[in-house]
């Protein structure tokens, strides 16, 4: 049974259509919806979602740097702070954000740099990580 699906970034949207499954990097881990799944809002983490369009289908993987997840009885919504198709994703870049936040974190921060720092490293790692498994 399918559900409509609409992943949504400051910059764009990324992807609408009725889907069969979604897996989700939430707050307290991997997340799997499927139709008629109980009503919640969560935090997302740095990390893939997975989108199924039909059981064992193909998987379309986007890459979501944050924001939050909807479940609603009749749509499922996905707000991201950022978000991008993992085949747009330049391992060479995240390489290079990963290495600029580790050398901010490595200095002097106030906390709230260091929170910051901290989540551009989380996100650099989850995009890297998410482009290479897509590579091989």
């Amino acid at each position: 049974m399918k559900f409509p699906l609409r992943v949504v970034s400051v910059e764009r949207s990324l992807f609408e259509g009725d889907v069969e499954f979604i897996i989700a990097t939430g707050a307290e881990g991997e997340l799997g919806v499927l139709a008629r799944h109980a009503p919640l809002m969560t935090i997302l983490k740095p990390g893939p979602l997975r989108i199924q369009e039909t059981i064992g289908g193909e998987e379309q993987v986007l890459f979501v740097g944050g924001g939050f997840l909807e479940v609603l009885p009749e749509r499922v919504t996905v707000l991201a702070d950022v978000a991008e198709h993992a085949e747009e994703i330049s391992i060479a870049s995240a390489e290079e954000a990963r290495r600029r936040a580790q050398e901010k974190l490595a200095g002097t921060l106030t906390t709230a740099e260091e929170t910051e720092f901290q989540n551009a490293l989380a996100m650099a790692e989850a995009r890297l990580r998410l482009a290479r498994a897509r590579r091989g």
